[in-house]
């Protein structure tokens, strides 16, 4: 595990931060602000204790242009707002005016810079960008998990430039809960896996099918899945190229003796329409040009089950095509049993991305265990592979 900010002296330090604000916005303003107040406990710690807090984030994708569709000011004074307390602005995220305004911060205050995408140099990790990012600082926190995947300036190359290196209170909740349910999870452990297709998912499924005692299949994914063994689908979501892929991981679950579970039935429709005509069917009897968009009621029956038995259980990815309503009957389901679990004490990890939005908009964000910030990087992480921003944090030395 790397260092975390409790372990490194603040007051007086310029601190430079590299958080998540890629939040939504709708012209200029910001329609969620959860990536922003996941970041608030780091920012308070700095602030808080005397250190100068120098913020950097990416917004959108800028393509490494200066495009004003996606400046970071309104966030700015967002964040003022949550804080009570004012934040300065650089107009950009190097060069004179950054560096003046880093060095003339007073203990307690804090500075945000402009859009880090603005500069191609952010993506294609730019040593003199990366050390003219850690020339701001004295100290460097990583607090934006939903980035650790990615090996970048502000996440990866500017520890070679500063040090220490340490993880935020964001990075380390996260690494915590996701080091759990991949390194030693309370059993039975049950991983539930949706969404559209299974080309993202490959290798969190390989990985997981050495972990868990129980591994769920729904959403899209599922009818590469019937193909596989021969099902007609009618119009349902396929990856023709990913039949095979689905062949071999249901002969590999069977070779280990291990419960993979498919859906018995889903909701079939005429057409991609949340006011399509619409029917519950048995997933051997979808019908010729319909297309099966949630999982049906007796496959919530079957999964509960399996759920309830659960310590632990990871989710990622929906059951349906969550965001018409009449098809997030499924998503909401799994939702609602999992807020209950909580309840009694099993933990329940949502895997960011499209499973993160479904339990917040079910409202049962805060009914769960951990709702992850990073889609893809919870996704890698449950892989099993190594982060690179993680990686190139000061490691724990005893």
């Amino acid at each position: 595990m790397p260092l975390t900010i409790d372990d490194v002296q603040l007051k007086g330090k310029r601190v430079l931060i590299r958080v998540d604000f890629n939040v939504p916005m709708e012209n200029g303003a910001i329609t969620d602000d959860t990536r922003i107040r996941e970041s608030l406990p780091t920012i308070k710690k700095v602030i808080g204790e005397g250190g100068r807090a120098i913020l950097m984030s990416h917004l959108g994708r800028p393509k490494g242009k200066r495009n004003l569709e996606f400046t970071l000011q309104p966030v700015a004074g967002h964040l003022s707002g949550l804080l009570s307390k004012p934040v300065k602005f650089s107009s950009d995220c190097i060069g004179a005016e950054a560096k003046q305004l880093a060095g003339q911060l007073k203990d307690g205050e804090l500075l945000l810079l402009e859009n880090l995408r603005f500069h191609a140099e952010e993506e294609a990790n730019n040593e003199a960008f990366a050390k003219e990012l850690a020339s701001l600082g004295d100290v460097y926190v990583n607090d934006a998990f939903g980035s650790a995947h990615r090996a970048h300036a502000s996440t990866e190359g500017v520890t070679h430039f500063l040090r220490p290196g340490v993880a935020g209170y964001l990075m380390m909740k996260e690494l915590e809960f996701l080091g759990r349910a991949v390194g030693n999870p309370a059993r039975p452990y049950v991983a539930i896996l949706g969404g559209a297709k299974i080309s993202g998912k490959i290798d969190v499924i390989q990985n997981l099918l050495s972990k868990v005692d129980a591994l769920l299949i729904g959403g899209g994914m599922m009818f590469t899945f019937y193909k596989a063994q021969g099902l007609e689908i009618g119009n349902s979501l396929l990856e023709a190229d990913k039949v095979d892929v689905a062949k071999q991981v249901l002969a590999q679950a069977k070779a280990r003796n291990m419960k993979l579970l498919l859906p018995v039935d889903c909701v079939v429709a005429d057409k991609f329409d949340n006011n399509a005509n619409r029917k519950t069917v048995p997933v051997n009897s979808i019908p010729a040009g319909w297309s099966g968009l949630d999982i049906g009621p007796e496959t919530i029956k079957l999964f509960e089950e399996t759920i309830h038995s659960a310590k632990t259980i990871v989710w990622n990815g929906p059951m349906g095509v969550f965001e018409m309503e009449n098809f997030a009957v499924g998503t909401n389901a799994i939702a609602q049993t999992l807020a209950e679990l909580t309840k009694k004490g099993a933990t329940t990890i949502i895997g960011g991305g499209d499973s993160a939005a479904a339990i917040t908009r079910a409202g049962l964000e805060h009914s769960v265990s951990h709702v992850s910030t990073g889609g893809g990087a919870s996704l890698e992480f449950l892989e099993g592979k190594t982060l690179p921003g993680v990686a190139a944090l000061t490691p724990r030395t005893t």
